[in-house]
């Protein structure tokens, strides 16, 4: 059992967060959370998806998530590579044609996914921008030419909704990634793809390549020496109901609820580490 503890200092008391309770996947088991520095209010479900994310009320000062995760875990959900009509998952038109026309010159199959994985490879350059791509949009636009910035999220959004106008079976998985060289510890959050064909799973993480310099992208699940936690997936969640309910694009990490029902970033750090 390994335990991920995330960290957030300076919270005054009665801040509301919302933070992702954990998921399942082949490799290992989000089996539990304790909170320190708060109180669980409530356990919000998001239906449609088959997750969970926890109320919490910090009681001031510094607030303490401690998660336990298993070594055993099971097959990734069928949820998690069905398609949603959500404006963070919908191609638009002229994107879902040329993705498709991507994956039929490449062959199909798994060239097909190679090939989109590396069209969207070519489309961006690693940053943190403040506007993204897709802001303001109903559907995942197609970028045609040059170079767009963009992080792990916006990548991955349009690698998404690419393979998916193709017709292969590919979802969103986020939680943290931990460099070996950090030795266990971070402060942000990441994210990658899952692929399904003919029965093989394959995991792409494009930014860790990018960012690395590790040439073409390759399927693995950790491109860099490190460990990963996954606590959720797809995007367009909804939790809760009626007018307290909480609208979120994901949610990957602890966030703060405002009286107005919106949710913001909190500073975080997070551990991993055996017992």
């Amino acid at each position: 059992m390994r335990h991920l503890t995330i960290e957030i200092a300076g919270l005054d008391a009665g801040t509301t967060l919302l933070a992702p309770a954990g998921m399942t996947t082949p490799s290992e088991t989000v089996a539990g959370v304790t909170v320190g520095g708060g109180r669980i209010v409530e356990v919000l479900l998001e239906a449609d998806l088959g997750l969970a994310a926890l109320r919490i009320e910090a009681a001031g000062g510094a607030l303490t998530l401690r998660h336990e995760i298993a070594s055993w875990g099971a097959a990734y959900p069928e949820v998690i590579f069905a398609p949603r009509a959500t404006r963070y998952t919908t191609p638009a038109d002229d994107l879902a044609q040329a993705s498709r026309e991507v994956a039929r010159a490449a062959g199909g199959g798994a060239a097909g996914i190679a090939a989109l994985v590396a069209e969207a490879e070519a489309r961006f350059a690693y940053a943190h921008p403040e506007v993204r791509f897709n802001d303001g949009t109903e559907a995942v636009p197609y970028l045609s030419c040059g170079l767009t910035p963009g992080s792990c999220v916006d990548i991955n959004t349009y690698l998404v909704a690419s393979l998916r106008a193709a017709g292969f079976e590919a979802g969103y998985v986020y939680g943290y990634f931990f460099p070996a060289e950090k030795g266990g510890m971070t402060d942000d959050s990441h994210c990658w793809v899952v692929t399904r064909h003919g029965g093989t799973v394959q995991h792409w993480d494009i930014a860790h390549h990018m960012k690395a310099g590790l040439g073409p992208t390759r399927p693995a699940l950790n491109p860099r020496p490190g460990w990963r936690v996954a606590l959720g997936h797809s995007m367009g969640h909804r939790y809760g109901t009626g007018p307290e309910s909480a609208a979120v694009k994901l949610l990957s990490e602890p966030m703060a609820i405002g009286v107005d029902g919106q949710v913001g970033p909190v500073s975080l750090v997070a551990r991993l580490a055996a017992p």
